[in-house]
């Protein structure tokens, strides 16, 4: 409104000068004079009209924010950099607070025991690796997000064992129904050999570790960080195999999930936790390695080395690249081979549309 003011006084000291000049130049300067302030009239009121849009627009916004019903949600992680590197970065940054959102963190060993937990109710959104998809694959899960493509699993021998042929009547550590069992199954088809030519032992993660440590077992199949200490705490220890080795059949995802009932019932709250999740995962993986292992190693209790010695486990995506992936068919095909692999390793009885529970347009609507 000043702006216009401004012009309207400006605009009647420029006829006023007019009138005191030359007759013969009146009717030029005043047509001149005339279309100058029509001119600059109507850049006023469009700088007017955009200002008013502006704030309009700024109050749509906080409107919306504030529309928004604060929630608690329970969310089951892993300790490791991998299961929190993407959520806690979105926590520590501010992402989930702009969603209106507080995160409850629970701390499991496992993916199947953190589907049971959210089967009881204690759990809403959980993190998984690579086996226990196998368990959204039937119906128990749905998956919300792709957190990452692993090469956090190993098959790790011990002074005894230098080759995955070695494992042959050997004892071998492994956990069932997680990514340790595919990767042991993986790396003992490559050497030609069966679970029945071994010495399983299930156990579970922490387990393997002791039993490594004090010469109970002779290898193991585990994921990272426990992966990490065996190989630098053993003597003489070697890693077999890894995901990286099967990268030409297989894929290894991690990922964020809720139970089909859930789903239905809560899909405004899983967008805006997944729309959070993104912004922490493109700042996460942009480098901030430093920063992020910090904000995991604070969560769990964990030396900070130990955690930043992490960082390689994994192709870390951008929240961008799931949502453009989930658009593109890229996604839906990473959990395609992962369901192949699966179904060839018995895991899983037979094929299952993937978008019957990868929510794909969960993923792509969070990115929008």
């Amino acid at each position: 409104m000043r702006k216009a003011l401004s012009v309207v006084l400006a605009s009647t000291m420029v006829l006023s000068l007019a009138a005191c000049s030359g007759s013969g130049d009146t009717a030029t300067t005043a047509a001149t004079t005339a279309a100058e302030t029509e001119a600059a009239e109507t850049e006023a009121e469009e700088t007017e009209a955009e200002e008013t849009e502006a704030e309009s627009a700024a109050a749509e916004t906080a409107e919306a924010a504030e529309a928004q019903e604060p929630i608690t949600l329970n969310v089951a992680y892993m300790p490791n950099y991998g299961s929190l590197w993407s959520v806690t970065t979105a926590v520590a940054k501010g992402y989930m607070e702009e969603e209106g959102i507080t995160l409850n963190f629970v701390e499991f060993q496992d993916g199947p025991t953190i589907i049971a937990a959210m089967e009881s109710g204690s759990i809403d959104i959980g993190y998984i690796g690579q086996g226990a998809h196998k368990l959204c694959v039937n119906g128990q899960a749905k998956i919300i997000a792709l957190s990452h493509i692993s090469n956090g699993d190993a098959v790790i021998g011990g002074p005894d064992v230098k080759t995955l042929e070695d494992l042959k009547g050997k004892k071998v550590a492994y956990s069932s129904g997680t990514s340790s069992e595919d990767i042991l199954e993986m790396g003992l088809s490559k050497a030609g050999l069966t679970m029945s030519d071994i010495q399983a032992v299930d156990m579970d993660a922490s387990g393997i570790v002791t039993a490594m440590l004090s010469g109970g077992v002779d290898a193991c199949a585990t994921w990272s960080p426990n992966s990490l200490k065996i190989l630098e705490e053993v003597a003489d220890s070697t890693k077999l195999c890894d995901n990286k080795t099967f990268s030409d059949t297989s894929v290894s995802l991690a990922s964020w999930i809720v139970t089909p009932t859930y789903a239905e019932e809560n899909r405004d709250n899983i967008i805006r936790f997944v729309r959070a999740l993104y912004k922490g995962m493109d700042y996460a993986a942009d480098g901030n390695y430093e920063e992020v292992a910090q904000y995991v190693a604070d969560q769990t209790k964990t030396d900070y080395d130990s955690v930043y010695s992490q960082r390689g486990d994994a192709d870390w995506l951008t929240g961008k690249e799931v949502a453009e992936g989930a658009a593109d068919g890229t996604v839906e095909n990473y959990y395609k081979i992962q369901q192949e692999n699966l179904i060839a390793s018995g895991d899983v009885a037979a094929e299952v549309p993937v978008s019957d529970y990868v929510m794909l347009d969960v993923m792509e609507e969070a990115g929008n």
